[in-house]
């Protein structure tokens, strides 16, 4: 029994917390806060900024909202940051629910509300704005919540985040919400450094077990045998790291069964089967967990759910203790089980979640065009996951969305093949979509009457779409030049969305089986939570000019020193000066076991990569040779010309519709077969290349237009049919299947280097150390000791070009600056933005300098209102990888003469940047003008897209960027009164139509995004 002195503290204590402003917040929620949260935010109460670090659906958002209350509590300001406008427009519909409409703004870029309320939720973007503007609405800030914080790790965007986190006045409080990352520590350490007192609080915890499966056929099987989640696995493998053991988890054997009995090359013979009623591998729960599920109302499904699984011999298997003969008998059943049956397609896969209770299910696969094939699919299948009364919900709905549309774009927008997925409980979710449509399937999903979304990886970020599945088709992907395997972190940010919290008692995180896969590698993916943030940041023109203009160079790189980039590779230094110390020790070891008896061995070694290099070299000059050959052959090449591309990604036929003779290298415009349109060049050709037939084209061919490419592949095909003889051989000749031509020869290299290379075998010969009989294993040590050393000399390079690397980067970018004249230097020696700096400041985006060049040099001054708009979109417009460079017939001659000479400009610019060694700015893409002209002109979305292959959405996400750049252009009080006035016109001729609907347009829509 206590004494008096201590209930009397223990009763002042639970006073004094009845008054804290956390006791309050706590008693708004409906919930327990969990630890995490109340440590997180008693730090925010005491004064201190935090990074709050947990798993997508364990509640960190929490912390944000009591920042928040915070703020309103103590008569401040708060503002939420999001990274992208979906998650901003969420964010705002939740705090104007929570703390009334007036109180709460919007600031997206190209949509302001309330933007001097007391809580005002936008992009990172429009608050680095507002802090290089030193905007009044920064006016009583008293907390900012960076959500999503982990997203400075974006190679494109991620330096917005540190701009913000170092220039925020050192008054205001913040709260940095992130994914679990593996470097938590040293990010918080870092905002110590930048922000004063940082408390980092890491949750590795799950509010919902999530259980890792693998989709056999129609059998769902499970990962891991004695880890049941994931939670355990990384315990598990935690302990034995720290015992020394092997922290791998306990995988599945009859997976691993699978894997082994695949033939050589990962081909599988033919796919999986069903098998017991589909029923779940090793290790798979009880039945007692889906009547749990049932139970809890979390799910319905069978009775008999998933079954206690057995092994062959009517026991459970272990991981471990297998002899060989019974690992190749294992393997022969396996094999023999799934050999001969097909792979589950996706409505089975849908259908299979449905039977076991897992659905809602987001299926991730990295491409729009899979995505909608997947809602095909389903709807050829007959699939339905709907009821009556749900499917009469969904029509309402979207009944309600069509009303703000146009009639006539319903077809373009492929509207009644959406609602109807919509209707049987299926929909796509990607960039490619009209974002009207993406926020209907969140909706509708986060309601429960879409069951299964079929996504891309944008899907994993920010929005609140969690699901009782998630299923993975594949583990690598595309990332603009190959396929790359997706990372632990990706993993762990993927399958987050599974499990519902308050509504799931467990997730499932599903991946298929496909032949090659390799299920350690996915065990391996499950239980690694290595998900490091890497900085991303580096000076661009905009950040450097306007860092000048408040601070002047010498502060202003003291600054980016402050960056998390330089924080982070100041910390590389120690680790690099350790391994350069390790490997000189390991050099000198080397040295000693390559000493010969004979002679020098060092010399030696050094003839025998001497030698090496020579005929590599001579090799590179006969390969030099075939592509210059095959370079002249493609300038020879003239429009008409039919050829058989012999390799690459355009091997076939494909006939030429364009040549280009002013280019250095030439890479002729051609349509391929199948009607693509694409570039020819040398990387496509083992040798030259010589038309096979000829076909004569009309005057104009529109590249742009999908019509006019199928018409020229019709023509080639009926040409390569007649075989008609190409240009200028003689009757009766024919051109073979693989092209016509010249015979080739390859030049043998110089004759110098012949001589060079007999020289070097006649020294090597005449060497002491050639008539040991020890050679080979000595130039095994030579071999290693060559490797190490250029390994050091490379980190040696890394240790120099680390230290003060940000602020080398900003000196660069000033000179840049300094010879275009956006720089100038007074008597002092202070660097000064000049009145065409000033115009600079207002610029935000990749091809700022080269807008602010094209401004100065009056290039956009004569356009009219709509060729203004369609000249813009050159400077924000990215092509899609196959699309890139090629350049389509502009909409009107003064539209034509601006993007030449923005393109001259870009020359110039690129030419300079290349002298002082800067990053090059993007090449200006002109395939968006036409589109955007048409539209500025007014015509329909049909008319719009009707020759260009873009989604609906890409042209929204697009024309939206295009009118955040004329809103800054607009804004440049400097600017031309005209173009100013042209600019805004610009703006009212783009927001229109299916650019500016939106789920936002009432606040108090949108109570089912939850």
């Amino acid at each position: 029994m206590s004494s008096p002195s201590e209930r009397y503290l223990a009763a002042k204590k639970r006073n004094a917390e009845a008054k804290t402003q956390l006791t309050r917040f706590a008693a708004t929620l409906d919930f327990e806060m969990d630890a995490f949260q109340t440590e997180a935010c008693r730090s925010l109460e005491s004064g201190s900024g935090v990074l709050v670090a947990a798993p997508t659906g364990a509640g960190k958002t929490i912390v944000g909202e009591f920042a928040v209350h915070l703020a309103l509590a103590r008569g401040q300001k708060a503002f939420y940051t999001t990274p992208i406008k979906a998650l901003s427009n969420q964010k705002f519909h939740d705090f104007a629910r929570r703390f009334g409409p007036e109180r709460v703004g919007l600031l997206t870029g190209d949509t302001a509300v309330n933007s001097e309320a007391d809580v005002v939720v936008m992009t990172t973007e429009v608050l680095r704005n507002m802090l290089y503007a030193g905007s009044s609405t920064l006016a009583n800030l008293g907390f900012v919540v960076m959500d999503e914080v982990h997203y400075l790790a974006d190679r494109f965007r991620g330096a917005v985040w540190e701009e913000v986190i170092i220039h925020l006045p050192d008054h205001v409080q913040m709260a940095c919400l992130s994914a679990t990352v593996s470097n938590a520590e040293e990010f918080g350490d870092w905002l110590d450094t930048v922000r004063g007192s940082t408390e980092v609080v890491v949750s590795e915890h799950r509010p919902v077990p999530l259980w890792q499966h693998v989709q056999v056929g129609t059998e769902l099987m499970d990962l891991f045998v004695d880890d049941s989640t994931v939670e355990q696995a990384v315990d598990r493998r935690r302990r034995a790291q720290d015992s020394g053991h092997d922290g791998g988890p306990a995988v599945n054997p009859e997976l691993l069964h699978l894997a082994r009995s695949q033939p050589p090359g990962g081909r599988s013979g033919g796919g999986y089967g069903r098998r017991n009623g589909g029923r779940r591998g090793p290790g798979g729960r009880s039945r007692d967990r889906m009547a749990r599920r049932q139970r809890d109302g979390s799910g319905g499904g069978r009775d008999e759910g998933f079954r206690e699984s057995r092994g062959h011999g009517g026991h459970r298997y272990e991981s471990h203790g297998f002899d060989s003969s019974s690992r190749d008998a294992g393997s022969r059943a396996v094999a023999g089980r799934f050999g001969h049956h097909h792979r589950i397609s996706r409505p089975q896969m849908i259908k299979r979640l449905e039977t076991e209770g897992l659905l809602p299910a987001i299926t991730f696969i990295f491409s729009r065009a899979g995505c909608d094939d997947a809602v095909k699919q389903c709807l050829a299948a007959n699939l339905w996951l709907t009821t009556d009364r749900e499917r009469q919900t969904i029509r309402a709905v979207v009944a309600e969305a069509a009303a703000a549309l146009e009639a006539s774009d319903l077809d373009v927008l492929g509207f009644y093949e959406w609602r109807d997925g919509l209707e049987h409980g299926v929909a796509a979710h990607h960039a490619g979509l009209l974002p009207l449509f993406k926020e209907v399937v969140e909706q509708l999903f986060a309601q429960g009457l879409v069951k299964a979304v079929f996504a891309t990886e944008t899907l994993a970020l920010g929005i609140n779409m969690p699901a009782r599945s998630v299923v993975l088709e594949r583990l690598d992907k595309f990332n603009g030049e190959s396929r790359v395997d997706i990372t632990p972190g990706e993993y762990t940010q993927l399958t987050g969305r599974a499990g519902r919290r308050g509504i799931d008692v467990e997730g499932h995180a599903v991946v298929l089986w496909r032949p090659g896969l390799d299920p350690n590698m996915v065990a391996g993916l499950a239980s690694k939570r290595t998900y490091p943030l890497i900085s991303s940041f580096r000076p661009t023109y905009n950040m450097s000019v306007n860092l000048i203009a408040r601070f002047g160079a010498e502060r202003s790189r003291a600054i980016l020193e402050s960056s998390f980039a330089q924080f982070q590779a100041d910390r590389s230094v120690v680790g690099l000066a350790r391994k350069v110390r390790s490997n000189e020790d390991a050099l000198a070891g080397y040295e000693q076991a390559m000493t010969c008896h004979l002679g020098d061995f060092t010399e030696y070694a050094r003839l025998r990569r001497e030698l090496k290099d020579a005929e590599k070299n001579a090799e590179k000059s006969r390969s030099h040779a075939r592509r210059t050959q095959a370079a002249d052959s493609l300038a020879d090449l003239r429009p008409g010309d039919i050829v058989d591309v012999p390799q690459g990604r355009n091997r076939g036929y494909a006939v030429v519709i364009a040549t280009d003779s002013r280019a250095e290298l030439p890479r002729p415009v051609i349509v391929t077969y199948d009607a693509n349109l694409r570039r020819l060049g040398a990387q496509d050709l083992d040798g030259p290349l010589e038309p096979v037939s000829f076909v004569k084209l009309p005057n104009k061919v529109r590249t742009d237009s999908p019509k006019d490419r199928k018409n020229v592949a019709g023509w080639m095909r009926a040409a390569l049919q007649e075989r008609r003889p190409a240009r200028g051989e003689g009757d009766g000749a024919s051109a073979s299947h693989g092209g016509g031509g010249r015979a080739i020869q390859f030049a043998r290299g110089s004759s110098e280097l012949e001589h060079r290379i007999t020289d070097l075998r006649r020294r090597l010969r005449e060497h002491p150390c050639h008539g040991c009989n020890d050679r080979e294993n000595h130039a095994r040590w030579a071999e290693r000791w060559n490797r190490l050393r250029k390994d050091t000399d490379g980190l040696l390079r890394q240790l120099d070009n680390r230290t003060n690397a940000v602020a080398t980067t900003f000196d660069r970018i000033c000179g840049v600056l300094y010879a275009l004249d956006y720089l100038t230097v007074d008597d002092d020696g202070a660097l000064h933005p000049t009145p065409p700096g000033d115009q600079l400041r207002h610029i935000y985006g990749d091809r700022d300098l080269l807008l602010a060049m094209s401004l100065r040099e009056g290039t956009l001054k004569p356009l009219d209102p709509a060729a203004l708009a369609a000249t813009a979109t050159v400077m924000v417009y990215q092509a899609k990888r196959e699309d890139a460079g090629i350049r389509p017939k502009m909409p009107t001659p003064a539209i034509e003469r601006a993007v030449a000479a923005v393109i001259a400009q870009w020359s110039a610019l690129t030419d300079l940047e290349e002298q002082h060694k800067v990053r090059p700015t993007a090449e200006p893409e002109l395939g968006l003008a036409g589109p955007m002209y048409r539209w500025a002109r007014g015509a329909s979305l049909h008319v719009t897209l009707e020759d260009s292959e873009m989604a609906a959405g890409d042209f929204v996400r697009w024309a939206r960027q295009v009118i955040d750049l004329l809103d800054q252009m607009g804004s440049i009080t400097a600017l031309d009164p005209d173009l100013r006035t042209a600019c805004r016109r610009a703006v009212e001729l783009i927001h229109r139509g299916v650019v500016v609907q939106s789920v936002l347009d009432d606040p108090d829509e949108g109570d089912d995004f939850s």
